[in-house]
């Protein structure tokens, strides 16, 4: 059999221009990912984060799949106001969608199209752009950031610091890698420690520039900037615990003042690359799996001699338990260097 033409996708999304479906503010969008099943079956694989009162998303949450070079992998991209706590996207309001193959977006590495509604009309002046990168490095930079003596940017309180990592393209934009969650009402924030490929930080060039951008959040989705730095991972790289590595927030609209210094220092605590790996990493490497298998056989399953219960003792040889535990095993098996499975029963 001819070995397949397999690699890790990493797909970024955002969207301009979408359409606005609450009343007092501005939608609060998601963006699910399916995959067809076959036909008009639709499978959801994955979904971003939501963004707050926003109509010109950059989603921070990015979707792996694997590429099949030989195989037509059929995507869409749903769009959907969020306004409850339910998981289920049906009682929500739909914004658009985009159907293609993850062929077209590996082939072009960046795709904006414009947004349609189920029945084909387009969803106003909305647009979804995907850039696609291939996952060479399995490579992770791990934070630990804090902030001290930020611009006090509210009236009757102090600010609601966040930051938001960005990596340069080959175009010269900037591409947003990361954001970290909202400090409420803190001027000396200390964010919880995180970690962010270096493929999406600076794929993989430990020199290459990365914008930081450090704002105070507002639940109008106007959030306002507090300060930039720009650095790269191997400056970042150089913090060590008890030994920070320092950057100033720099608000440009600020610096006419005579007397402005900066807007606030980031203290980057820590900061190490390490690889993460993965399953087959770990199989390849000698792991074991062990396969024991617990059976209940409770008077609660029913009759062993009526069809209906998971114990029916099938003429044919098959029940619910025994092809359970053979699909199970036959997998398992591979990697049980002894190939012997304990079996505990209980109930009996």
């Amino acid at each position: 059999m001819a070995a397949q033409c397999v690699s890790k996708v990493e797909l970024s999304i955002s969207c301009e221009n979408l359409l606005d479906k609450d009343i007092l503010s501005k939608s609060d969008p998601l963006c699910a990912l399916y995959i067809n099943a076959g036909g008009t079956q639709w499978v959801e694989v994955d979904r971003t984060e939501k963004l707050q009162n926003c109509l010109n998303p950059k989603f921070n949450k990015r979707f792996c799949i694997d590429y099949y070079f030989e195989v037509v992998q059929k995507l869409k991209f749903a769009i959907y106001d969020i306004d409850n706590q339910t998981y289920d996207l049906s009682d929500d309001d739909f914004l658009g969608e985009f159907e293609c193959t993850l062929g077209q977006i590996v082939s072009s590495k960046k795709v904006t199209r414009p947004l349609v509604l189920r029945d084909r009309r387009p969803a106003g002046r909305g647009t979804i752009t995907i850039e696609a990168e291939e996952l060479k490095d399995n490579r992770v930079v791990f934070f630990e950031v804090e902030a001290r003596k930020l611009d006090k940017k509210d009236l009757f309180g102090k600010s609601d610091p966040f930051l938001e990592f960005y990596r340069q393209s080959s175009d010269g934009k900037w591409q947003l890698a990361h954001r970290t969650e909202v400090i409420k009402n803190n001027l000396n924030p200390v964010w919880r420690p995180f970690k962010i490929s270096l493929q999406a930080l600076c794929g993989g060039d430990l020199l290459k520039p990365v914008k930081v951008e450090c704002y105070d959040y507002n639940n109008s989705g106007s959030h306002e900037l507090i300060g930039i730095f720009q650095t790269n991972v191997e400056r970042m790289s150089q913090a060590k615990r008890g030994s920070p590595v320092e950057f100033e927030c720099i608000n440009e609209k600020k610096k006419k003042k005579k007397s402005y210094k900066n807007s606030g220092v980031v203290s980057v605590k820590e900061c190490r690359i390490e690889r993460e790996y993965t399953f087959l990493d770990f199989l390849m490497g000698g792991c074991q799996l062990n396969f024991t298998v617990g059976i209940d056989f409770t008077g609660s399953n029913g009759d062993p001699r009526s069809p209906i219960s998971l114990h029916y003792i099938n003429p044919h040889g098959f029940n619910e338990y025994l092809a359970a535990v053979w699909s199970v095993g036959l997998v398992i098996q591979d990697y049980d260097y002894d190939k012997l499975f304990p079996a505990f029963g209980f109930g009996a």
